[in-house]
């Protein structure tokens, strides 16, 4: 491992905190997670769509000249995995332990894992880039795990083992997907590196757009709005800046 392997793998270890922070949270303060989860969606979506229209994707063009077939293929390849998470899995059993609960854990834990990997190859690019993607990342571990908790207490999971397999799923994975990618993307040239930094815009771009929004959207609370924007402004604030 280099030196620079520590950059990334400690914001995957402030992600899985803060998930680990969203798990015990909704565990011991259940009414105050439900009620305030929603504002950092909010915020979290508004920094991930900033910072990947004014400064990853741009990036990745300038490194690459697949970017934007990279870019297509990261959002239709997050949007194919859910969708088959979604249709061919928890809309057959709806009312089945694993169908409200393992499989979404695994879903996520799989996604988790990816962002991971999105630490690895932005930090390999810049900082800048890498504290940027983080920046909306990390905030969105949030409420993963209270979702993640709350899906495995419905498909009848206890307290204690929901607590366990939601943190192996939505926390510890995500420093494990770093820790596994970095040695590979580390040592990959600029064309590459480009390539794939296109590609995990195109999955910030659909987690920001597609995940994050639409629910945002069902639960229309006061100030939802007023975090989005506040997710713009800071992302449109650190970009400009720099």
């Amino acid at each position: 491992m280099t030196q620079g392997f520590w950059t990334p793998f400690g914001a995957s270890l402030l992600a899985a905190l803060v998930t680990a922070i969203g798990i015990y949270v909704i565990r011991h303060f259940e009414a105050w997670g439900r009620r305030n989860s929603i504002y950092f969606v909010c915020f979290a979506a508004g920094v991930l769509i900033s910072v990947s229209f004014l400064h990853i994707i741009p990036r990745s063009f300038a490194m690459s000249a697949t970017a934007p077939a990279y870019l297509l293929g990261g959002f239709v390849l997050m949007h194919l995995f859910n969708r088959f998470v979604t249709a061919f899995v928890c809309e057959r059993r709806p009312d089945a332990p694993y169908g409200i609960g393992l499989v979404p854990m695994f879903g996520i834990g799989f996604h988790s894992f990816i962002d991971g990997v999105i630490y690895s190859i932005t930090f390999s690019v810049s900082t800048f880039t890498g504290v940027l993607a983080a920046a909306g990342m990390v905030l969105h571990e949030f409420p993963e795990g209270i979702i993640t908790y709350l899906l495995l207490i419905r498909g009848g999971f206890g307290e204690r083992t929901a607590l366990v397999l939601a943190f192996l799923a939505a926390s510890a994975s995500t420093p494990l997907g770093t820790l596994v990618s970095y040695p590979f993307i580390s040592e990959i040239d600029r064309p590459l590196l480009g390539a794939l930094l296109s590609l995990s815009a195109g999955a910030l771009v659909y987690v920001g757009a597609t995940h994050l929004l639409p629910q945002a959207e069902r639960e229309q609370r006061r100030f939802s709005l007023i975090a989005m924007g506040a997710g713009i402004v800071v992302a449109v604030g650190i970009v400009v800046s720099k």
